[in-house]
């Protein structure tokens, strides 16, 4: 069988395993969908007033489409590498032609297709609800593509590190939460220290926040990046970082256990 065909039957694997459970496909379209009607329909924006919404409903787009394209990878990603080191299912995987790299790229692919239709679910929301003034730009497929590539890797690593599948949903949970929330999503850097602007920018879904907003926010008046269009800049810094990202993640998976 051909790589291709390695990674297709691995993908058509994974698929069907995902949407058997069917708790973890309510979960996955039902939360984010919670959020908006919380923060966005309910809690509403209150833009030239302070506080958490002190800035128009268009600015926390970003932020809605990072509770998928953040946990998502980060819980199932996690969970599936623990639960197959803990079946020793990568110990029959080694027997096979599929290297670790592909099966990675084909629980990727998985994730991306999950992530895409939840992502359309909340941009329907956002604007439906809150009357956010967006942009659909064709740089919104890239961006969540890049960033689900990245964030799968930093699932893995973690499924790969834990003891068991309850400790990768609680790390990916301490790491989701801060990464979340203080990556230029739903709080800006003005409401920050000056110091913490530093660590900010560790973040990979700070770029991919920036890039977004950038790309879906008509009043949004992003600074340049070395000269560059900051939609295509920020994805340009996010796809070097995932990529960094995936490759750590597969280098993690452990061919026996």
């Amino acid at each position: 069988m051909s790589r291709l065909g390695r990674i297709r039957s691995a993908t058509s694997a994974g698929w069907r395993s995902f949407i058997r459970r069917r708790t973890a496909v309510f979960f996955t379209f039902f939360f984010p969908v919670i959020l908006i009607v919380i923060f966005g329909a309910l809690v509403r924006t209150d833009p030239g007033d302070g506080g958490l919404f002190a800035e128009p409903a268009a600015y926390y787009v970003p932020g809605y489409l990072a509770v998928v394209v953040l946990f998502t990878p980060f819980s199932r990603m996690g969970s599936e590498v623990a639960r197959h080191r803990e079946g020793n299912r990568f110990e029959k995987l080694a027997t096979t032609p599929l290297t670790r790299t592909e099966w990675l790229l084909a629980q990727t692919a998985v994730n991306a297709v999950i992530i895409g239709l939840a992502s359309l679910l909340i941009l329907a929301l956002v604007v439906l609800l809150t009357g956010a003034e967006i942009t659909f730009s064709a740089l919104l497929v890239p961006y969540i593509l890049v960033g689900v590539v990245g964030f799968c890797g930093i699932g893995a690593m973690l499924g790969s590190y834990t003891d068991s599948q309850d400790g990768a949903v609680a790390a990916s949970n301490a790491i989701g939460l801060p990464l979340l929330f203080l990556s230029e999503t739903f709080i800006s850097l003005d409401q920050l220290p000056g110091w913490f602007e530093p660590l900010v920018n560790l973040s990979p879904l700070t770029y991919f926040s920036r890039g977004v907003r950038a790309a879906t926010d008509p009043a949004a008046n992003p600074a340049t990046i070395a000269g560059l269009d900051p939609a295509l800049a920020n994805l340009a810094i996010l796809a070097v970082l995932s990529a960094i990202t995936f490759a750590l993640g597969a280098r993690s998976i452990p061919q026996t256990d």
